[in-house]
């Protein structure tokens, strides 16, 4: 019943997969499952339309497996092509960035209590001097005499910080 639908199936896979042996594969797969199904004693109305069912269907399935096979080898891949997380997600990265804030904070938590709070609403809170010296009651020139101090000694935070990567850069050149 099923045979002289054979060569109008193959057509009709080599269409769809561009490859005649692949699509050779197919219609004999989709043969062996009709046959199957015959011999189960299921009644097929149509048998040319179920053939056409089981292999649309194969179709489909081989398409979905292709796809999830679809990528490169990792280990093929250079070493530039390789996936890469951002820089500030690299544990190295992270504990730099961690440990300058903390050296940061501590360098803002050492200045005396009245120069801190000037630093920080005008650093962090970005008021103006004006603000901040209406605001904590004292001159603006005394503002500017504590946010200097404030700087001065993120500068240094920062020299501190610089010294101790410097020999680690140069032992790496």
């Amino acid at each position: 019943m099923f045979e002289h639908h054979y060569r109008e199936l193959l057509n009709f896979l080599a269409r769809k997969l561009n490859d005649r042996d692949s699509a050779a594969d197919v219609a004999q797969e989709s043969y062996v499952r009709a046959l199957t199904l015959q011999q189960s004693g299921e009644l097929i109305a149509d048998p040319r339309a179920m053939l056409y069912r089981i292999a649309r269907n194969l179709v489909v399935d081989r398409h979905r497996h292709d796809r999830v096979r679809d990528h490169d080898d990792i280990d093929a891949l250079t070493e530039t092509e390789q996936p890469q997380a951002p820089a500030h997600w690299q544990p190295e990265e992270a504990l730099a960035a961690a440990q300058t804030s903390r050296a940061y904070v501590a360098a803002i938590e050492s200045l005396p209590p009245r120069c801190r709070e000037a630093f920080i609403l005008h650093v962090c809170d970005e008021l103006s001097q004006a603000q901040v010296a209406e605001r904590m009651g004292i001159s603006r020139s005394m503002v500017e005499k504590h946010i200097v101090r404030g700087m001065l000694a993120c500068r240094q935070c920062r020299r501190r910080l610089d010294d101790r990567s410097e020999p680690s850069e140069k032992a790496g050149k």
